[in-house]
């Protein structure tokens, strides 16, 4: 675990808080950060946090540490050591207001508001509180006594997720911006890949933001959340099977893609309390149920749904679902959806929650029309619509603009300009292995980097297809040990920090738009496009070749020459 700092030096009468540092440092996890007497200036007032707790995925705790004996009289506090006994301020107070100066500085210093979780807590490791005390603005969970503070991290926990403000967990990589300010390192080199890591900090925290669409919409049972690119929309599913499964319900956490499949899975694996019965690909919870495997697009688009239609009728109500969430549900077939439903306990009535873009349906699986759901399996739901563009800089939005929609709004960063490598699209993958290999002679580490193609596969990609080895494919993938090649089909819901976008034709002209829509979507920092700007205006009209227009011309140049 990360201290600051490192080793704080406790001076004489200062014993209550090296013990509460101590009980937190050996109980807290791995990934959290401890600081001490963290000094905070609100205009002329001034505050200390005598502990401070920053928890990835959970929020972070203020506590103000009292020694010596601790008590109330109407409403007055005291404090009992060797000198006596004498009136205190009230340290419930004190890490209130402690804990509101922090987030204030921070929202200055970071140029966002805190929308994460946060509790202000006291500590009297050598007084004793009873289990139902309480009194007016301070809860009995707020207060860790010396029993308490023997092992803190739990209780901390505990008044973060039930008492704390905020609205969201604190994403890691926001915790990291956080880190970076309460430390004071001074390092005045400023490098594209570090910029590139604040703004995708200051994304992911605008993401959490869109908790407060599941708490508005929480009493309705069936939801189409559709948003353009980068709204949110994965991060907004699997915190919805979160929601549901901390209920004790029975949930499936759905979706089409493998990659993305295990994404979702790597997600809930860390779950410490309830998760998903199912999560991942939908053909995969069909094998799982007993289905038999089959080949060809018909068996998988009509046989495998009918087989699990009539298997669904004599399921055991225990193995049924209550809830359905669906990811990506642009991707699934009508026939997949009356199957899906008949595994839950009540079809018509079980809750189900459909996370789409429409204007993603690159499998055209309803035909083209998805921008009219209204008539599918999914008439009856309400629709919630997230415009919010949160993932990319605002330089990478504007070549969405074309394909998102007129309520597309981008809320990013300014970002770094796109590049368009102008090349004929037979001559585009080698200038986009060039462009990799460039790209890291600029600083970028190689795991921040994806190739994306649009027809044929890159041959690193085409070899794991030709051995069966997908599997490998995505664990190497998302173990994000080095540069990544695939094809924009398969890397829908997915995301790198940098992807160069290698347009090297196109199998079907008609499905040209939504495929780079996707590819041009995936960049959160830095987007490359390579290709024949002839062929991009042919697929992606008028206004894409305007917007590219505006793009930096760039030739790459790698180390070596």
């Amino acid at each position: 675990m990360r201290c600051i700092p490192e080793e704080p030096e406790f001076g004489e009468g200062f014993h209550a808080e090296k013990a509460v540092w101590d009980a937190l440092n050996s109980s807290l996890p791995d990934d959290c950060v401890l600081a001490h007497s963290v000094q905070v200036r609100e205009g002329r007032s001034e505050h200390e946090i005598d502990l401070l707790v920053l928890w990835p995925n959970v929020g972070m705790a203020a506590i103000e540490v009292k020694g010596g004996k601790v008590s109330i009289d109407n409403g007055q506090w005291y404090q009992s050591d060797r000198s006596g006994k004498h009136k205190i301020k009230s340290p419930v107070a004190q890490s209130q207001s402690s804990l509101h100066a922090l987030k204030n500085w921070l929202e200055d210093q970071l140029g966002t508001r805190l929308s994460s979780r946060s509790a202000y807590m006291v500590s009297l490791p050598f007084t004793d509180v009873a289990h139902d005390w309480t009194m007016a603005g301070c809860p009995r969970s707020l207060i860790l006594d010396q029993e308490d503070s023997k092992s803190p991290a739990e209780l901390v926990r505990q008044a973060i997720e039930h008492e704390g403000g905020g609205a969201a967990p604190l994403a890691p990589a926001f915790l990291e911006r956080i880190v970076r300010k309460l430390s004071g390192n001074l390092d005045t080199a400023v490098e594209h890949s570090s910029t590139a890591q604040e703004d995708e900090a200051a994304q992911d925290h605008l993401t959490e933001r869109q908790a407060a669409l599941l708490q508005a919409t929480r009493s309705l049972p069936r939801i189409r959340f559709t948003g353009g690119a980068g709204s949110g929309k994965t991060w907004l599913a699997v915190e919805k099977a979160r929601l549901l499964s901390k209920q004790g319900k029975r949930v499936g956490l759905f979706c089409y893609n493998k990659g993305l499949g295990q994404y979702l899975q790597d997600r809930t694996s860390s779950w410490r309390q309830a998760k998903p019965v199912f999560t991942g690909e939908f053909h995969e919870y069909v094998r799982g149920l007993g289905v038999p495997d089959g080949s060809g697009q018909d068996y998988f688009d009509v046989e495998m749904p009918r087989l699990l239609k009539e298997l669904a009728a004599t399921m055991n109500p225990a193995d049924r679902l209550d809830a359905v969430v669906v990811d990506e549900a642009q991707d699934f077939a009508p026939l997949w959806w009356d199957a899906l439903l008949a595994c839950t306990k009540d079809p018509a009535t079980s809750e189900v929650y459909a996370f789409m873009d429409d204007r993603q349906d690159v499998y055209r699986r309803w035909g083209g029309a998805t921008a009219d759901l209204a008539t599918g399996p999914t008439a009856t739901f309400v629709p919630i619509h997230v415009d919010d563009n949160l993932r990319n800089t605002r330089k990478i939005a504007e070549t969405l603009k074309p394909f998102a929609g007129d309520h597309f709004t981008p809320r990013g960063s300014t970002g770094l300009p796109v590049r368009l490598v102008e090349c004929p699209a037979e001559d585009a993958l080698g200038v986009a292995d060039e462009c990799v290999d460039a790209l890291i002679g600029e600083g970028w580490a190689n795991n921040q980097i994806a190739l994306l193609t649009t027809k044929e596969r890159h041959p690193v990609h085409l070899d794991f297809f030709e051995r069966g080895a997908t599997d490998d494919y995505w664990r190497e993938f998302h173990a994000g040990e080095g540069e990544f090649y695939g094809h924009v089909l398969g890397f829908k819901g997915l995301e790198r920090s940098v992807v160069v976008l290698c347009v090297n034709g196109f199998k079907d002209m008609e499905r040209a738009a939504e495929q780079l829509y996707v590819g041009l979507s995936r960049a959160r920092s830095l987007l490359v496009v390579v290709g024949d700007s002839g062929l991009l205006e042919e697929a992606g009209g008028r206004e894409l070749r305007a917007v590219l227009g505006r793009a930096q011309v760039w030739k790459p140049v790698s180390e070596d020459g």
